[in-house]
Formats: structure tokens, C-alpha cells, sequence
């Protein structure tokens, strides 16, 4: 019974490199589907640059209040999601659901980080951002103004 229980504590976390416990991240979580679109962006040009990885990270610290603990666990389980998914309404339905007409928006616009990231723009990219953000109820006007304000940071 005891190695029954510690198999499944084993199955629901894992531990980081400082040995505390990192929760693994449900399907249902906001964080896990922003974080899956984000890495299918920067994964649809073929190639996921070192620099591409780092602003992932760097925009889920500091915007989806994920500590440098659980960073990688999210990026491996949001790398997994986006292959195994069949299409991008996973992700949206569960973003849709609870996040707010702001927070979506502000979302999209994490979205131009990622694609502007590597300092090129990837007709895929583009696209990509465009049926998310129509997915997601945010605006032609607000994407186009989110892509404007991103191009100007990168510029």
C-alpha cells in the first residue's frame, strides 16, 4: 500500500532543482493553455531559437505569475500540449472562459512578443495570432494596435 501511495505521489509532482515540489499543470489551467499558444508560435517557423525560449519564460514570470520554479515544468508540459493537440481551441475555450476582454487582449500581445522575438515575421506567426485572437473575441482593431505597440518595442 505504501509504495501504491508513493507511486502516486510521484505521478502528480515532480521536484524542481532545488527539491521542492512542482505541481504539474491541469489542462483546465490558464497559465498551461496561454502558455502552449505562446510556444506554438514561436515553434511554427520550424526552429525554436535559444532567444524565442528566453522571452517565453521571461513573459510567463512576469506576466502569468510563474515563479522560476515551476518555469520549466510549464514550458516542457505547454511543449507537450501544443503537440498533441489537433487544433488551437483547447487552448482558447479554456482562455475564453477565464480571462477577461483585457487580459485576452493583453494575452494577444504576448503573442507579437513571440513572434517578434527572434526579430523576424513568419507568415505562420501572423497567422497564428490572428485565428487565436479571433478565437479568443479580441478585436481586429485590438490585434493590429497589440502587433503596432510590439513592432515599436522591437524596432
Amino acid at each position: 500500500m505504501l509504495k501504491s501511495f508513493k507511486s502516486f505521489i510521484k505521478e502528480i509532482t515532480t521536484f524542481g532543482s532545488d527539491g521542492t515540489a512542482v505541481p504539474e499543470f491541469d489542462a483546465s489551467d490558464k497559465k498551461l493553455a496561454a502558455a502552449a499558444l505562446m510556444f506554438h508560435v514561436i515553434a511554427a517557423d520550424g526552429v525554436v531559437k535559444p532567444k524565442e525560449r528566453e522571452k517565453l519564460s521571461s513573459v510567463l514570470c512576469n506576466h502569468y505569475d510563474v515563479d522560476s520554479g515551476e518555469i520549466e515544468k510549464l514550458i516542457e508540459q505547454a511543449t507537450e500540449a501544443d503537440s498533441e493537440a489537433v487544433d488551437l481551441y483547447a487552448f482558447t475555450s479554456v482562455l475564453k472562459r477565464q480571462m477577461s476582454k483585457d487580459e485576452r487582449i493583453l494575452l494577444v500581445e504576448d503573442l507579437w512578443e513571440m513572434v517578434f522575438a527572434d526579430d523576424e515575421l513568419h507568415e505562420f506567426e501572423d497567422n497564428i495570432v490572428w485565428r487565436v485572437a479571433e478565437l479568443i473575441a479580441v478585436s481586429p482593431q485590438d490585434r493590429i494596435l497589440m502587433k503596432q505597440r510590439v513592432q515599436a518595442r522591437h524596432s
